[in-house]
């Protein structure tokens, strides 16, 4: 078997890693196969080595939401031949959020923190994410840790920066997924309690369910084996490895796919 991590993220989004990083890594863990699956952009699939041990897919994690009631989903895509239209759908959650975020930081000055919105990371060099301010204040020492006491006082439960963007509806990602060529898979369901959305998605065209996901419990696997067995979707997994950018111990390759979506994504 295939050993397949479905499920990372680069310094094209919000991780702290480089693709170069990754893929080293990736090669000292003995790993056969690994997808960039980057938030809302495909950018990074320009910049995939060539010469790497490992077989490197450039994906793409859509987040979205269910517009009747604003439950979030995150749907995957690989092996997305018409990258354009894609692109044309993620572009504005892109602007949107950067312009989210630099409001986040403006209002941490409004309320005494020193930032230096042009030394802010950016992913690609142009959008900033919450996760580039908080690293910016634990650097300078303004905060301890990224996701501690802090970051869910300001960020989270109704804090001076606890507000988000409008999203992409998950039936339009899926659709325009399946349009570009490419394999729609609803990831991490269990985190997201959105398992309602697979009869509807699967008429649409989704593709695979995210089975290994570290906010997948026990309870949560069964019922995503019992949804693929019945819409006949393949399963897939990953580390959804955000670097130092995401509270997480475990690193790249620790959590792999299932053979069923190594065989479906590797097979295009």
């Amino acid at each position: 078997m295939l050993k397949a991590d479905l499920h990372i993220h680069s310094t094209f989004s919000d991780g702290s890693d480089s693709i170069s990083q990754i893929v080293k890594e990736a090669e000292n863990r003995g790993l056969d196969i690994i997808a960039i699956t980057d938030h809302d952009t495909l950018a990074h699939a320009g910049h995939i080595p060539t010469d790497s041990k490992v077989k490197i897919i450039a994906g793409i994690e859509i987040s979205a939401v269910d517009p009747q009631n604003n439950t979030r989903a995150h749907i995957l895509g690989y092996n997305i031949r018409e990258p354009e239209l894609v692109t044309r759908l993620t572009q504005p959650t892109l602007f949107a959020r950067n312009l989210n975020s630099e409001k986040q930081a403006r209002i941490l000055i409004e309320n005494g923190y020193d930032i230096d919105i042009e030394k802010l990371q950016r992913a690609q060099g142009k959008y900033l994410y919450k996760q580039h301010i908080m690293d910016y204040l634990v650097s300078t020492g303004q905060a301890p840790e990224m996701f501690g006491e802090f970051y869910y006082r300001v960020f989270k439960n109704d804090g001076i920066c606890a507000f988000d963007i409008d999203y992409i509806s998950v039936y339009e990602a899926v659709t325009v997924i399946g349009k570009a060529g490419g394999l729609a898979v609803l990831a991490h369901s269990g985190q997201q309690q959105n398992f309602y959305l697979i009869p509807a998605l699967a008429e649409l065209g989704l593709a695979g369910l995210e089975l290994n996901h570290h906010t997948n419990s026990d309870k949560d696997k069964e019922i995503i084996r019992r949804y693929s067995e019945e819409y006949g979707l393949f399963l897939t997994g990953g580390s959804d490895y955000h670097g130092r950018f995401e509270p997480q111990d475990f690193g790249i390759g620790d959590i792999i796919s299932e053979e069923s979506g190594v065989e479906a994504i590797c097979a295009r």
